[in-house]
């Protein structure tokens, strides 16, 4: 019951969110963040690990991130520390219920963790889904600007960004099978 309460507090924070700030396409696209949104949901409700949903709850985290310091340039606000307070404000609105409800646990015994190196598998799928959708938002922004700010095929924003998501999602399926 958790686990669906969980899933549908995430899912209504991002309609409300992407309701209160959407007007055009930002950094990363509204169906890039729909699609990793529709990952988390799945993947919950199938009882997938925790550490391939922990991915996309990442790549959804960085998705917002970016959306928000667009957001902030848009509107024309400005001030010291804005992206690390942003990057901040969003991880501690996602980890910190997560552990409330005792998705995320500091202490677990060597068997429940992730390949039994004692970290958390939520924990683990979180950081590397952040750092997977950041390299493949980074990867694509470079792309774009070598080919004169094009991109190279129809819906190559979308691709790079999920891409790795998807892939470290089978690798995780498979270490922790």
């Amino acid at each position: 019951m958790k686990i669906k309460s969980f899933s549908l507090y995430l899912s209504f924070f991002f309609f409300l969110f992407s309701f209160l700030i959407s007007r055009a396409a930002l950094a990363v696209c509204p169906v890039c963040t729909v699609a990793v949104v529709g990952g988390i949901e799945l993947s919950r409700y199938l009882g997938v690990d925790d550490s391939v949903t922990g991915l996309w709850v990442g790549g959804l985290t960085v998705s917002l991130i970016f959306w928000t310091i667009d957001w902030l340039n848009k509107k024309n606000i400005r001030f010291k520390g804005r992206k690390i307070l942003v990057t901040l404000g969003y991880y501690a609105l996602v980890v910190l219920p997560l552990y409330f409800l005792k998705i995320i646990h500091l202490r677990l015994p060597r068997y429940q963790t992730f390949c039994g190196c004692g970290i958390d598998k939520m924990t683990v799928g979180i950081a590397s889904g952040s750092i997977a959708f950041l390299i493949g938002v980074l990867l694509y922004e470079y792309l774009k600007k070598k080919n004169n700010g094009h991109a190279h095929f129809p819906f190559e924003k979308i691709v790079f960004p999920i891409a790795p998501l998807i892939i470290l999602s089978f690798v995780f399926y498979y270490l922790t099978k």
